[in-house]
């Protein structure tokens, strides 16, 4: 059986519980705009995508020059919920017992610097990961550049990381990247939609997650 030496979290919908809180934001920043509003299944589907890039695409009616406002209504809504999110059920565990085995664990999200500095602050585990990286420092999902850099700052070869994620975006980056991956289907894509895209292993519970990572570290 394979083992790994390190494992990757994406973060929304992976091991935070936001994906609601970000679908909200998106829909009520498009009302305050008077843009039409995405349903949640195509809101849902960007999460993971660096935030204007997704905009593009689920807010297609969206503009350049109404994007600052957007993002601006966005975060506003966003925030006056981030505090209310909780990890989700049996992951602060799970963490706890990755550690314990001297794994090194590293995040990488489409959320901002601040934005994931201040959710792991709320959370607690802001001394948990070795290395995270951020869709405003990096290329964003599906490009590989995130990952690339995280096994740098590592120093582990990619056949040694594992990269678990909620979305197609996190499956295909870790193609890119030459790199395993466990697509989680409690997140933002459905179960289907994740095994289309073909990742190398699939769960729909944290503890399956837990169960297969702790096998194999």
């Amino acid at each position: 059986m394979k083992q790994y030496r390190a494992v990757v979290f994406d973060w929304d919908g992976t091991v935070m519980d936001s994906t609601h809180a970000i679908v909200t934001a998106i829909q009520l920043a498009s009302a305050d705009l008077g843009l039409p509003v995405p349903s949640g299944a195509i809101a849902s589907w960007v999460i993971g995508l660096s935030l204007e890039a997704a905009l593009y695409r689920v807010v297609p009616d969206l503009n350049a020059e109404q994007m600052p406002d957007f993002i601006e209504r966005y975060r506003h809504h966003f925030f006056q919920r981030d505090l209310q999110l909780k990890l989700f059920d049996g992951m602060q565990n799970m963490m706890d017992e990755l550690k314990e085995r001297d794994v090194l664990l590293a995040v990488a999200t489409g959320k901002s610097r601040p934005g994931l500095d201040r959710l792991l602050v709320n959370v607690g585990l802001d001394q948990y990961f070795y290395a995270t990286r951020c869709a405003d420092e990096t290329q964003s999902k599906p490009h590989p550049q995130m990952l690339h850099e995280l096994l740098d700052e590592m120093q582990l070869p990619v056949e040694q990381v594992i990269m678990v994620g909620d979305t197609t975006h996190d499956v295909h980056m870790a193609q890119n990247a030459g790199m395993d991956s466990l697509a989680v289907s409690y997140g933002a894509h459905d179960p289907d939609t994740l095994s289309k895209a073909t990742p190398t292993f699939q769960v729909d519970k944290v503890a399956a997650m837990r169960e297969l990572l702790l096998a194999r570290v």
